[in-house]
């Protein structure tokens, strides 16, 4: 079995995308978690080029990798230095890695305009850097920096940088897709006439994802031999990103038979594509192949049925295997089957033909018709069930709320204030708060009367609030959708809330959010005993 080796550069050439940004301790921790996932080259950043990859390079050797060579990155020395004088090398030497990776110039256009220099002192610059790394390092890899283009410009001259590179003693030459707008086709053709010139280098790619090919591209390199491919977590990377080293070890484990990660590494496939995202601050992209949380889901009720009977007649692969699960959703589309499977998900037990799986396909109807979106909102969804069921628990109810916005003036800001008053047994609570706008003022106002209850609702947080205007009534008189996600230590659940009145809307998917944190922990510890 052919074997191809994962090299990430989510620490470098990932950070350079927009609002995507990682501290020295995010890039150890993203470090270690794509170590323990099996990853064979974490490139850990450009040491030249900033104290945080300095700094990352001196924090990672405390750790025992398991599986990952750490990697540092740089450019060919200046045209106007030697390599012992240059300050680039001397970074990448002194951040003392077993790999390092340099880069060159290929493109004909990039070493007169972009380098200033000839073309022969390129040549010169790429075998010099080389020769001077070679002696201190296991491992050394070659980025041929925009060579499809290059090669499309001037052939002889491309297939000389990467000549220069393997004189020098480069382990492996790194074919890039740079501006990210070749296609597969041309990649095969490129990747087979450098094959022909060289026939025993061992050859990779990187590639880019300008022409939303960089997967394409990527898989088509190594179907021509290419024994590394490097990419980024989750796609991300300046521009349009970089090759999705998501997808890609998907489809070489899954798909082409090519050993890249153990069936064990690629089942944390799922989790260390949201760690990274989650790290950054960054919302996951539920749309995403193999790892999105939309990847498995099905809604229509033909889609449902069909895969209840056998999974394959709408999914690729068992959703397991890469760490992500089957999901049913709920709609205005549903049939009885799909409430039924719903409530099993849930632990609930509710036949087909039971009068109240109707009553709840019902209800699902008539709320979709107002505007409410289930699919989104399965903690909502999963009370819905239980009110249905009889089985729901009153933890508190309202007596009443106000909420008051003042703005005293032009220069000062809005100040939100909400007082509120409720009854959790035959205790009566009233309380104020204020906040940043007044669905957080009337959020922090319920959670000051509930936490003296419920303390455990400390540990729940708000972790996202989104607002859409549903068609129908134009204007103010509009109604709205309100979707709230919360989260606490252990999971994470979303709620919805409809009305005209965006206080209300919100109101709804407070309580819903609040009932099911309480909900969920009684569930988890009757399990417990």
């Amino acid at each position: 079995m052919r074997e191809v080796r994962i090299y990430d550069t989510t620490l470098r050439d990932g950070t350079q995308a927009e609002d995507f940004s990682l501290s020295l301790e995010d890039k150890v921790r993203i470090a270690l978690k794509l170590d323990d996932m099996g990853i064979h080259y974490i490139e850990g950043g450009w040491p030249g080029s900033n104290p945080r990859d300095v700094g990352f390079f001196d924090e990672i050797r405390n750790y025992d990798l398991k599986n990952a060579q750490i990697t540092a990155f740089g450019s060919t020395h200046h045209p106007n230095r030697s390599p012992e004088n240059d300050p680039n090398l001397q970074a990448l030497l002194q951040a003392k890695t077993p790999v390092v990776t340099i880069f060159g110039k290929t493109w004909t256009v990039h070493v007169r305009d972009a380098l200033l220099t000839t073309l022969e002192r390129n040549l010169e610059l790429i075998a010099n850097s080389v020769k001077h790394l070679r002696p201190h390092v296991q491992k050394l890899f070659y980025d041929a920096e925009h060579f499809f283009d290059g090669f499309q410009a001037d052939p002889s001259y491309a297939l000389a940088t990467l000549g220069k590179a393997l004189e020098g003693g480069a382990d492996c030459l790194v074919l890039c897709d740079t501006n990210g707008g070749n296609v597969p086709s041309k990649v095969a053709e490129i990747f087979r006439e450098v094959q022909e010139r060289f026939p025993s280098a061992p050859l990779g790619i990187h590639a880019h994802n300008d022409s939303d090919l960089a997967v394409a591209n990527s898989l088509t390199a190594v179907e021509m031999g290419a024994v590394q491919v490097q990419g980024t977590i989750n796609g991300v990377g300046e521009r349009c990103g970089n090759a999705n080293l998501c997808s890609i070890i998907a489809n070489l484990c899954l798909k082409m038979d090519i050993a890249c990660l153990t069936p064990e590494k690629l089942r944390k496939l799922r989790s260390v594509s949201r760690y990274v995202l989650e790290l950054a601050n960054v919302p996951p992209n539920r749309y995403q192949p193999f790892v999105g949380r939309s990847a498995f889901a099905h809604k229509g009720g033909v889609h449902i049925s069909a895969v209840e009977r056998n999974p394959r007649t709408y999914e690729h692969i068992e959703p397991e295997l890469v760490g992500n699960k089957r999901r049913v959703l709920v709609s205005d589309l549903s049939g009885r089957a799909t409430i039924k499977r719903k409530a099993e998900d849930y632990g609930l037990g509710l036949r087909k033909d039971d009068p109240v799986a109707m009553q709840v396909l019902e209800e699902l109807k008539d709320l979709e018709n107002q505007g409410f979106q289930f699919e989104v909102a399965e903690a909502s969804f999963e009370l819905l069930i239980n009110r249905a069921m009889g089985k729901t628990k009153r933890y508190f109810e309202l007596v009443g709320f106000r909420v008051i916005d003042q703005k005293q003036s032009e220069e000062h800001e809005t100040v939100a204030e909400a007082t509120i008053m409720v009854k959790v047994g035959g205790h009566m609570e009233h309380t104020a708060a204020i906040g940043q706008g007044p669905v957080n003022a009337l959020d922090n106002a319920l959670r000051k009367a509930l936490e003296k209850f419920y303390p455990e609702l400390k540990s729940m947080e708000l972790a996202d609030y989104k607002v859409r205007v549903l068609p129908g009534t134009h204007g103010t008189g509009s109604r709205v959708r309100v979707l709230i996600e919360s989260r606490d230590a252990h999971d994470h659940w979303s709620t919805v809330g409809v009305s005209h009145d965006i206080i209300e809307a919100s109101w709804q998917a407070l309580v819903d959010s609040i009932n099911y944190k309480m909900y969920k922990d009684e569930k988890a510890a009757r399990n417990e005993t």
